[in-house]
């Protein structure tokens, strides 16, 4: 039996879903020119200050499974972004870097997704975007909590 009174359009998880994939489209199309893209964001941030994780350490950072993190850096790999090599503590694994060449690009990378969000929220007032980030924060807090 269908429930007549709810109206999934009015809840918070639609809006979160509908900017989540509007920022990925639109930072993806973005970041292009620069050889990035917005779901190579937790490896060139936890990558960006020069040092070097497992595709384990990654994969926990990123909170994916190991097989999305192995397709995901071996994109990353063909496309120049990051480099291998071999853990000196394990040799059944790799330290994972980014190039020199990725590292310059990250300011300006940097730059489109500080843009991107200026424009997505544009019209707020410096308190109501305070105000946005801790609402939304208590709801990360809140789904964090939920995943376990």
């Amino acid at each position: 039996m269908l429930d007549s009174g709810w109206e999934p359009m009015k809840t918070p998880g639609h809006y979160f879903s509908r900017i989540a994939r509007g920022l990925s489209r639109i930072g993806d199309a973005r970041l292009k020119e620069l050889g990035f893209a917005t779901a190579q964001l937790p490896v060139l941030t936890a990558l960006r200050d020069g040092g070097a994780l497992s595709q384990t350490e990654l994969a926990r950072l990123a909170k994916v499974e190991q097989p999305t993190m192995a397709q995901l850096l071996t994109r990353m790999e063909r496309d120049g972004v990051i480099r291998r090599r071999p853990d000196p503590r394990d040799r059944r694994s790799s330290l994972v870097s980014l190039t020199d060449e990725a590292r310059a690009r990250l300011p300006a990378g940097r730059a489109i997704l500080e843009q991107g969000n200026r424009e997505a929220t544009a019209g707020l007032s410096p308190g109501e975007h305070d105000i946005l980030i801790d609402l939304l924060q208590r709801v990360l807090a809140n789904i964090e909590r939920m995943e376990g």
